[in-house]
C-alpha cells in the first residue's frame, strides 16, 4: 500500500494551499482518511479526517479553515487548507484506517507546509 501526498509548500500568513493524498496498491471500502501533523508516533496533532461516507471531523485548530474532501473512486483527500497561520507550520501526514475487520492503518511519508509571518 502506498501514500502519495503533495502539495505542500512556502506561504505566507493569510494564504491558502492544498494537500492531495492518493492512496494506492489495495482495495479499500470503508475507510476514513485525513491529516495529521508532526510524526503520529510521536504523539502527532490530529487535523482532520473524512469516512467513505463523507463524515468529516476537524481539529478545533481549523476548523473554519481548513476543509477536507475525498474521492472514494480514486481513493484520494484533500486538505485546502486556508488563512494559513505561521502556527500552521509542520509536516502533515496523511493516513488512511479501518476500523472495523479487517482492520489496518497506513501513513504516508509527509509533506512540509511553512507558513511566514
Amino acid at each position: 500500500v502506498q501514500l502519495v501526498e503533495s502539495g505542500g509548500g512556502l506561504v505566507e500568513a493569510g494564504g491558502s494551499l492544498r494537500l492531495s493524498c492518493a492512496v494506492s496498491g489495495g482495495r479499500f471500502s470503508a475507510a476514513t482518511m485525513g491529516w495529521y501533523r508532526r510524526a503520529p508516533r510521536n504523539e502527532g496533532e490530529f487535523v482532520a479526517s473524512i469516512t467513505s461516507g463523507g463524515t468529516s471531523r476537524y481539529a478545533t485548530s481549523v476548523e473554519g479553515r481548513f476543509t477536507i474532501s475525498g474521492d472514494n473512486r480514486k481513493h484520494t483527500v484533500y486538505l485546502q487548507m486556508d488563512n494559513l497561520r505561521p502556527e500552521d507550520t509542520d509536516v502533515y501526514y496523511c493516513f488512511i484506517k479501518r476500523s472495523v475487520t479487517p482492520t489496518y492503518s497506513y501513513w504516508g511519508q509527509g509533506t512540509k507546509v511553512t507558513v511566514s509571518s
